[in-house]
């Protein structure tokens, strides 16, 4: 399956794509700054899931969420942010995303998640 991570954060962004990139099951597609740069890139990379985090400036995750739900609706897209709260939660479900993971997360919770909401589920961190 191919993946998009999308983050504001460089270090993030590097630090993930270095632990997928050591996963057979998981071709690292492309990375993005913002939501909007994800818009922009996202029908060139083609992936099938997108790590979405939330809180990024330009155009935060919910709304690129949003807009890849409604142009691009077989592409999962799973939310990745700091907060637990249940409130964020069901904003980004309702935006669209298959799944919620908090920042704070093993590796390995993110990987169980993407093949969670790649077999069509959804995935939620305890």
């Amino acid at each position: 399956m191919r993946l998009m991570i999308v983050d504001d954060h460089r270090l993030t962004r590097d630090g993930l794509r270095s632990l997928i990139e050591e996963e057979s099951l998981v071709q690292l597609a492309g990375e993005a700054s913002n939501g909007r740069d994800a818009l922009r890139k996202i029908g060139d990379m083609k992936p099938d899931i997108v790590v979405m985090d939330l809180a990024m400036p330009d155009m935060n995750g919910v709304e690129a969420t949003r807009q890849i739900h409604r142009e691009h609706p077989n592409i999962r897209v799973l939310a990745l942010s700091m907060h637990a709260d249940e409130e964020y939660v069901r904003h980004v479900l309702k935006a669209g995303a298959s799944g919620y993971v908090v920042k704070d997360s093993a590796f390995e919770e993110l990987l169980s998640a993407v093949k969670t909401v790649s077999r069509g589920s959804i995935y939620l961190s305890p």
